[in-house]
């Protein structure tokens, strides 16, 4: 999956410190914080902006995109940050790119910090408040009950599913009541330069990744990432989705950008080659889809069967929640393209086998 010889680094493998920034575009700059995942980072980028008051007045500031967990270590960083990195400056505006924790979860707390508006998708932002008001979370007994449905026999990852009631509240402060909608296509005027709004799917419910043709740069959230592809699931709330097929048709819209753009990832490096990586991500997935194909011509596998297929290294239990949606999210693009036909064995798992057709 790693074809990072084919990629450009600019700042090689410079990285910022904690709590403090590298501007790696004029009026942009970088800031990494740490998380509490295996993924044990976040990117977020910091633009120096000027927006207008309700007097009319132009105040100079800054916009945020992206906000890194809800913790005391993320909101004592940020304090560092505006004490250090700003220049004495306010922050104007948040930007979130989609409503993963990571991404959304100091978000609320940045924007009552400030007296800031939120803008998002308006997709991600009603999808966060359910999961925060959902006691089950993305957890809790109604996932534990569809990892089951899918296969899952092992009791000591089912039973850290059941205990992740409320797991999304407890990584996202709570959301503004109001917020500014962002939608495919729009243009935004951040410090005087255009930036368009690209909508992509499967990865989140409406991800908003931001292109600025004059900077020739792409802020690309999760979409487009160096190293990884971005987790792609079917969740327990809507069982029978079919993201791989909505991630894949985003990812080709990339292709319309130069190729020389600089990507600016949520997790990663800073890096040039977009249309390179792209095809890597679609040949990726593309790959585990012929693999998959080929081990159900003899037997029909539940998503719980084809995790050492897709997944070589060993996998903790919270791996393990992302990877059954990954499993499934491939196993749905095919049965929805009729290349497989699913059926309720006698023990009542799904099982996915080659199609008769």
């Amino acid at each position: 999956m790693n074809h990072e010889s084919s990629l450009q680094y600019p700042l090689g493998d410079t990285v910022p410190a904690p709590t403090q920034t590298l501007e790696v575009a004029p009026g942009i700059k970088w800031l990494r914080m740490a998380l509490p995942f295996a993924l044990d980072h976040i990117n977020l980028w910091l633009i120096r902006d000027q927006l207008a008051d309700a007097s009319g007045q132009m105040r100079q500031g800054w916009t945020i995109v992206d906000c890194c967990v809800k913790s005391p270590q993320s909101q004592a960083q940020w304090e560092e940050v505006f004490a250090n990195e700003l220049d004495g400056l306010p922050v104007l505006r948040v930007i979130v790119t989609h409503m993963h924790p990571d991404h959304i979860g100091m978000a609320g707390w940045l924007c009552e910090r400030w007296q800031a508006p939120l803008c998002i998708s308006a997709t991600d932002f009603n999808v966060a408040r359910v999961a925060m008001l959902d006691q089950d979370g993305f957890g809790g007994e109604s996932s534990a009950q569809f990892y089951r449905l899918h296969g899952s026999t092992d009791e000591e990852f089912l039973k850290h599913v059941q205990s992740r009631r409320s797991y999304y509240g407890s990584l996202v402060h709570e959301l503004p009541i109001t917020f500014h909608r962002l939608m495919d296509g729009d243009r935004l005027v951040i410090g005087g330069q255009h930036w368009q709004c690209i909508a992509g799917y499967g990865h989140a419910p409406e991800h908003i990744a931001l292109y600025c043709a004059s900077l020739n740069v792409l802020i690309s959230g999760d979409m487009v990432l160096p190293r990884i592809s971005a987790n792609v699931s079917v969740h327990s709330s809507e069982p029978e989705a079919n993201p791989l097929e909505l991630f894949m048709r985003s990812l080709n819209r990339y292709f319309a950008l130069p190729p020389d753009c600089l990507v600016l990832p949520s997790h990663g490096k800073p890096f040039a080659g977009l249309h390179i990586r792209t095809q890597q991500l679609l040949n990726h997935h593309q790959a585990r889809l012929n693999d998959i194909i080929e081990a159900a011509q003899t037997k029909a596998l539940s998503a719980f069967d084809i995790l050492p297929l897709l997944f070589q290294r060993k996998l903790d239990t919270h791996q393990t929640t992302f990877a059954m949606g990954e499993a499934l999210a491939h196993l749905h693009y095919l049965w929805f393209s009729k290349a497989l036909e699913r059926k309720l064995d006698a023990n009542g798992v799904f099982r996915f086998q080659k199609s008769r057709q």
